[in-house]
């Protein structure tokens, strides 16, 4: 009980991190990277999908994405979302195939780029420091109903915490390095 409680609190920790890597992987630098459009929600037929669902997103060069959708009627609806997605991105469709062309970052969308990484960088925090706050009481609730010692509750509550000060450290990690990106462009 007592290990699967660890594990549990680590797997979640673990997806707050996951989550953040995610999120992450779509403030752009200033490369061409199919990542950038991946989570990309697109109105496909009065349900939102995803836009690497409906095509395929490759890079043409270092400074253009292109977009194939299997179905070339969305073109617009898929335009439409890149636009919306406050990326910064226009796109241009030519034919049935839409380009993408990375521009370079200014110096204010470059700052605005970092506070929303610092932003989600908070919340996965946040969202760790959630976990260790339900496992802490998960713990208590043991040593409550005398499944637990006293010893054993302070040891799982150590435990608890260098593994919430492990995932912050990473989430720190990760936002200096995304941060070192966004500034040598």
């Amino acid at each position: 009980m007592i290990i699967n409680l660890k594990n549990q609190t680590e797997e979640k920790m673990k997806n707050c991190t996951k989550n953040f890597v995610s999120s992450i992987n779509n403030l752009r630098t200033d490369r061409a990277s199919p990542d950038l459009l991946k989570n990309l929600y697109v109105e496909y037929y009065g349900k939102k999908t995803i836009l690497s669902n409906i095509s395929n997103i490759v890079v043409e060069d270092s400074r253009t994405l292109r977009i194939n959708t299997f179905d070339h009627k969305v073109n617009k609806q898929v335009e439409k979302s890149i636009i919306n997605s406050n990326l910064g991105l226009n796109p241009i469709s030519v034919g049935n195939i839409i380009r993408v062309p990375i521009p370079q970052l200014t110096e204010d969308r470059r700052n605005k780029l970092i506070k929303i990484l610092h932003v989600k960088s908070e919340k996965s925090k946040v969202c760790v420091r959630i976990v260790r706050r339900e496992s802490n009481d998960l713990v208590k609730n043991l040593l409550k109903n005398k499944d637990i010692s006293k010893n054993e509750e302070k040891k799982l509550q150590n435990e608890i915490q260098l593994l919430t000060n492990f995932y912050i450290k990473e989430i720190n990690n990760l936002t200096k390095e995304k941060e070192k990106q966004l500034n040598s462009f």
